[in-house]
């Protein structure tokens, strides 16, 4: 009997250790595939770059887009290297107030990216956004190849077509350059100064203007 009892606790422990080692096979292959370090999930995302006007805003706007991993304000467009606020702002510089954005083109593609952009921008203002005028402030699209310049122009001919804006589409689709970050108070700005941003955003008509710009397409879509 107790030899009987012995061999049953044997059976049952080569048991137990053959399922602990088909689990431990299990979970690394599985954490193998699904589980990825930064710099493999950073590989993933791709990089579109707008002019939108102030760079607060156009950041909050796209980081409400699904699929958007980050967004960087900077200045990208001109000639002097390591440029500043003051100098972009208020020299003539060549460069725009930009927003680099990194996204999943698993989640999100380019040209959804580029429609999002149009329509949160006044893209008939030839000397600014809003409030804020000057060449710094103009909308531009940077794009980084070939196919994102197709995409882009594509899509300006098609809103230019349907006839839906108040005037001719001014923003042009340059190829992209040098993208200079912006100094670390500019970065994430709306989040960092809450009340500050609002009173800006709100002072500046920004929101009421776009609501104006794109009224047209809004009521054609409605009827």
């Amino acid at each position: 009997m107790g030899v009987e009892m012995q061999l049953k606790k044997t059976t049952i422990f080569l048991v137990l250790l053959g399922l602990a080692a088909a689990l431990s096979t299990f979970f690394v292959s599985s954490f193998s595939q699904t589980d990825t370090t930064p710099t493999e999930r950073a590989e993933r995302l791709e990089v579109a770059i707008f002019a939108g006007g102030c760079f607060w805003c156009i950041e909050a706007d796209f980081d409400k887009v699904e699929g958007v991993h980050e967004t960087i304000s900077g200045y990208t467009g001109g000639t002097l290297e390591n440029p500043t606020y003051r100098q972009v702002s208020f020299t003539e510089t060549g460069h725009y107030e930009a927003v680099k954005v990194l996204y999943d083109p698993s989640k999100v593609s380019y040209s959804k990216l580029v429609e999002y952009f149009w329509r949160h921008v006044d893209p008939t203002d030839p000397n600014g956004q809003f409030c804020d005028q000057g060449s710094s402030y103009r909308t531009a699209i940077f794009a980084g190849n070939a196919e994102e310049k197709m995409i882009a122009e594509d899509s300006k001919a098609t809103l230019e077509r349907a006839e839906i804006l108040p005037g001719p589409i001014v923003t042009p689709v340059l190829d992209a350059g040098t993208f200079w970050p912006a100094e670390d108070y500019h970065q994430n700005y709306y989040q960092k100064n809450p009340l500050k941003y609002s009173f800006y955003r709100n002072g500046c008509g920004r929101d009421n203007r776009v609501r104006e710009v794109w009224k047209k397409e809004k009521d054609n879509m409605a009827g």
